[in-house]
């Protein structure tokens, strides 16, 4: 079984070259292989930009759930985790594209160990402010009333909180967006897993940890395309180049 990874693209009509990468990466690692059945594809939250419900989809997000379907159609196992830009992704939309939702975080098997998905945000608790609007936003009351809004001013809201979120980016150290030691080692012993898979910092790497554990950080789409492949040779991060 060959079981890819990916997360952070924040897809969006204004970057088309992302979205042409997407698709050549599905065409290249998983619809090009001999055996579509043997490949499982993870998104692991951030694949749009915005999501303001599944009841609005224009022409781009129509699009992309076409080729989604297409994958699945073939016969590749897809599993979305949504993150904190389209975390109101819910069964509807997957069930359109024929993929599976998953919860954040979840647990799986690769091969014959447990390994713990995560999007990551929840990992970042230095963020004090974040984690109090991440509380907000993930409480179902609220998702309801969101949801029950006109979709004009659904869209109007998630453009305004999205130029905040840039801004309030720019003016907090790197550090404080990272997740936090304590966050991880707490993960990992809670679940008993010694292997963490998560996004949203955009910093791709593979790192050791005590214990024989590891951390392994899933990259954003911008000026390279990242995808972590796991098979019987084990994990292997991968970049390769975005051309505008």
């Amino acid at each position: 079984m060959r079981s890819l990874f990916i997360s952070d693209l924040h897809l969006t009509p204004k970057r088309p070259d992302i979205t042409r990468a997407f698709f050549a990466f599905l065409e290249q690692e998983l619809l090009a292989q001999e055996s579509p059945q043997a490949q499982t594809l993870y998104i692991l939250g951030d694949f749009f930009e915005y999501w303001i419900g599944d009841d609005v989809m224009d022409d781009f997000h129509q699009l992309i759930a076409d080729r989604l379907r297409a994958l699945t159609e073939a016969g590749v196992a897809l599993f979305f985790m949504p993150g904190n830009r389209d975390f109101l992704i819910g069964n509807t939309f997957c069930q359109q594209i024929g993929g599976t939702l998953l919860s954040d975080p979840t647990l799986i098997t690769l091969g014959s160990e447990p390994v713990l998905l995560m999007h990551g945000d929840s990992l970042c608790t230095r963020d004090t402010d974040y984690m109090r609007f991440r509380r907000v936003v993930r409480n179902p009351l609220i998702q309801r009333l969101f949801l029950a809004l006109p979709k004009r001013f659904r869209r109007n809201i998630a453009q305004k909180l999205r130029h905040n979120s840039r801004t309030s980016a720019r003016q907090k150290p790197m550090m404080l967006m990272d997740v936090t030691d304590t966050a991880v080692t707490e993960s990992l012993l809670s679940h008993r897993v010694k292997t963490l898979i998560h996004g949203h910092t955009h910093r791709a790497y593979m790192h050791e940890l005590p214990n024989q554990c590891q951390r392994i950080v899933l990259g954003d789409w911008d000026k390279l395309g990242w995808y972590l492949r796991h098979d019987r040779h084990g994990f292997e991060l991968v970049n390769f180049p975005i051309h505008r």
